[in-house]
């Protein structure tokens, strides 16, 4: 009777032994199909990003071509009788490949407020619009006058800069690229390139940075009402609703008649004209094979110089290129971009541009 016992005991104990052993081997697969899961994901996403990389290259690169052939008198009118590739009031190309579509925004570099020739009080007003923050934007704007003045002292600033490392002092002449901005006392990159604040809907949106408002070929104004930032709408005496109307009535249908914004704009904003600095931006989401798109989207832009066809045989020069670049068509819901099944801005069945 005691054998019988002992080998019961010993039947329990190995049934135990394996039970534990198929909850070990149970966790383990748990854990290394989860590994196997999100690694799968990472690639897939890195694989999105690149092949969506390409495509707004691609888009960006197609945009400068219509830009020089609408430019050397090539562009004739398509059946529907819109431009067949673009003209001098296009600012926004809808584009569609196999892989997915893409938005080319065209935007003047005169709708950006030249960095070499505003006045402190220009300057103030814009970085105010951006920061919110009246002491750092009053800092940055000191800081952006002394940088482009001429001083053969070593000025406050220029102890401050030196008391970093590496040590540099302010170049104390025009700013020759835009990006010589992250280097003014009290710049940071946020407020150059622009971030991400939560709506009434709990949603992150996309609010541009100074980048978007300054430029070292800008103009004092006036900016044109269909490209020009909302902050340096703001920042000439718009208030912040009345940019977001205008903004939300752009992305559907850009302006074109002096009458529809009558009353509404401040004396440096309106129709512009005479353009011959743009920068062009491209954003781009592939379409997956259910039809739908992709959440990854990528950037890229350019900015571009357009010659008189007449006077030079050098059709355009290309400034500067950028393989990334904050845009609002970019930003979920994707203002002014495809939202499903295909549809495109400007053509029947286009289902709408989203506030951003």
């Amino acid at each position: 009777m005691t054998m019988g016992f002992n080998r019961r005991r010993t039947r329990g104990g190995a049934l135990l032994a394996v039970l534990w052993l198929s909850a070990g081997l149970a966790a383990i697969a748990l854990s290394v199909s989860s590994n196997v899961r999100s690694e799968t994901d990472r690639v897939s996403t890195s694989g999105e990003g690149l092949r969506a990389a390409y495509l707004a290259s691609g888009a960006l690169e197609r945009g400068i071509l219509w830009l020089q052939w609408g430019n050397s008198g090539f562009s004739s009118n398509a059946p529907d009788g819109l431009p067949r590739f673009w003209n001098y009031t296009m600012r926004r190309l809808p584009m569609r490949f196999p892989s997915g579509d893409a938005l080319v925004e065209i935007i003047p570099e005169s709708s950006k407020l030249n960095i070499n020739r505003a006045d402190p009080d220009d300057l103030y007003r814009v970085v105010f619009a951006v920061s919110q923050d009246p002491a750092r934007a009053r800092q940055i704007a000191d800081g952006i006058m002394d940088w482009r003045s001429p001083n053969v002292n070593i000025s406050a600033f220029d102890q401050y800069y030196l008391s970093l490392g590496p040590t540099f002092r302010a170049r104390h002449a025009s700013f020759l690229e835009i990006e010589e901005l992250l280097l003014v006392r009290g710049m940071s990159p946020e407020l150059f390139y622009g971030n991400y604040t939560t709506g009434a809907d709990g949603r992150l949106y996309a609010r541009g940075g100074l980048r978007d408002c300054l430029s070292v070929w800008g103009s004092l104004g006036p900016f044109d009402v269909n490209t020009v930032s909302p902050a340096l709408m703001e920042a000439m005496g718009m208030t912040s609703e009345t940019a977001a109307s205008i903004v939300a009535g752009r992305q559907q249908r850009q302006y074109e008649n002096p009458q529809q914004i009558a009353g509404t704009l401040p004396p440096r904003i309106s129709l512009a004209s005479g353009f011959s600095i743009y920068t062009l931006r491209a954003s781009a989401r592939l379409r997956r094979p259910d039809g739908g798109y992709s959440d990854v989207v990528r950037t890229a832009a350019a900015t571009i110089k357009l010659f008189d066809p007449r006077r030079s045989q050098q059709p355009l020069h290309i400034l500067r290129w950028y393989d990334d670049a904050w845009s609002q068509a970019a930003i979920p819901p994707y203002p002014g971009m495809p939202i499903r099944g295909g549809n495109v801005p400007g053509q029947p069945g286009f289902s709408g541009d989203s506030q951003p």
